[in-house]
């Protein structure tokens, strides 16, 4: 039985470089943002286009565009996610099914809003990434095209990182470098693969 582990963190804190160590390692990643992208180059694209007119363009949403017509507007993004994501649940349940059909012992589930949706019911456990505050900011001020301002609102509809850390099984700190991350990664899949009824019940904490 396939062990499902759910991967979240707040904007910044290092979610992509520790997904990427769990796939090093051959464990199969959903990646949740990355099917977005699919969903806004193809089947997602006309439906948005239809809720949002002139966001798309030559058959591709404009993210950008888009992101300014719901960043402010809770009514506007609530009908993007009603398009979204039951199209983004439908392609997680078949890579859940091709990591089973594969004999996978543990899958990861790689979605920024997990706790925000209500995914880690999903999970049989989760891991957070995080770092501290002053790094995070550093971090996604260094994007392209992002203010304060914008940092603020997305950090306004995420879960404060205190509360995600206090809800995970584990926590990596990717603010101590790399190679302590990927050794943090290294402990969490000796400790899901083939143990489930085990991981459960822990409460561990690789940034302790």
């Amino acid at each position: 039985m396939t062990f499902i582990l759910g991967l979240t963190g707040s904007i910044g804190m290092g979610k992509s470089a520790t997904a990427g160590f769990f796939r090093e390692a051959g464990v199969p990643v959903y990646d949740a943002d990355a099917s977005v992208h699919e969903l806004y180059r193809g089947e997602g694209a006309p439906l948005i286009e239809a809720a949002f007119p002139g966001v798309v363009h030559e058959g591709v949403v404009d993210r950008q565009e888009l992101g300014r017509r719901v960043l402010d507007d809770r009514a506007a993004l609530k009908r993007l996610e009603d398009i979204v994501h039951p199209l983004v649940r439908q392609a997680e349940t078949r890579f859940l099914k091709d990591a089973a059909g594969a004999s996978a012992p543990l899958a990861v589930l790689d979605i920024p809003l997990l706790f925000e949706t209500g995914g880690e019911r999903r999970c049989d456990a989760v891991l957070v990434v995080s770092a501290p505050a002053a790094v995070q900011k550093q971090r996604v001020l260094a994007r392209p095209g992002m203010t304060e301002e914008r940092f603020a609102a997305i950090l306004a509809k995420q879960m404060p990182d205190s509360d995600k850390r206090a809800r995970a099984h584990w926590v990596v700190d990717t603010s101590r470098g790399f190679e302590e991350a990927r050794r943090g990664v290294l402990g969490v899949i000796r400790a899901c693969s083939g143990r489930p009824g085990r991981v459960a019940a822990m409460r561990l904490s690789q940034s302790s």
